[in-house]
């Protein structure tokens, strides 16, 4: 949840709880994230590390519309695949990597410039970059007898 601002920054809280056998959850906005708050990876709900992955394609994704506004970007649909590794000792993320398609007419160049804002002005992209290695690439997909690929 959004709270007050200090110093110029936004405040976010998020409440969790754990039973035992790792039945957890997270609840933010009002809503609640089910997560395997176990001690070994479950198979039935994401962990820590998806939820992380999860965010990080949330924030891609979610930046592919605020963009779209700002930089009058046309797409269809957007959507992202994320791959993030882990490694231990000590249990730590070591990399993330994702590829995000865009389906749009936009030329080659407009579409690197919606790139470079994504990694430039997203809070978890941002967050992550400095935190780890983090690399992506995105792609158009293009309408049969759109324009080329080209570089405009």
């Amino acid at each position: 949840m959004t709270g007050e601002a200090h110093r110029g920054a936004t405040r976010y809280e998020v409440d969790g709880e754990n039973l035992p056998g790792g039945h957890a959850h997270v609840t933010a906005q009002g809503g609640a994230i089910h997560f395997d708050g176990s001690a070994v990876t479950g198979e039935m709900l994401p962990g820590t590390v998806d939820l992380l992955a999860a965010a990080l394609a949330a924030c891609i994704l979610k930046n592919v519309e605020r963009f779209s506004k700002l930089l009058r970007f046309s797409y269809r649909r957007a959507t992202v695949h994320v791959a993030v590794e882990r490694e231990d000792p000590p249990p730590r993320i070591v990399r993330a990597r994702y590829t995000l398609r865009v389906e749009t007419d936009e030329p080659e160049s407009r579409l690197g410039l919606l790139h470079r804002n994504i990694l430039k002005l997203g809070t978890i992209t941002n967050t992550l970059a400095a935190a780890t290695d983090l690399h992506g690439e995105i792609v158009a997909v293009r309408a049969p007898g759109g324009p080329s690929t080209e570089p405009a």
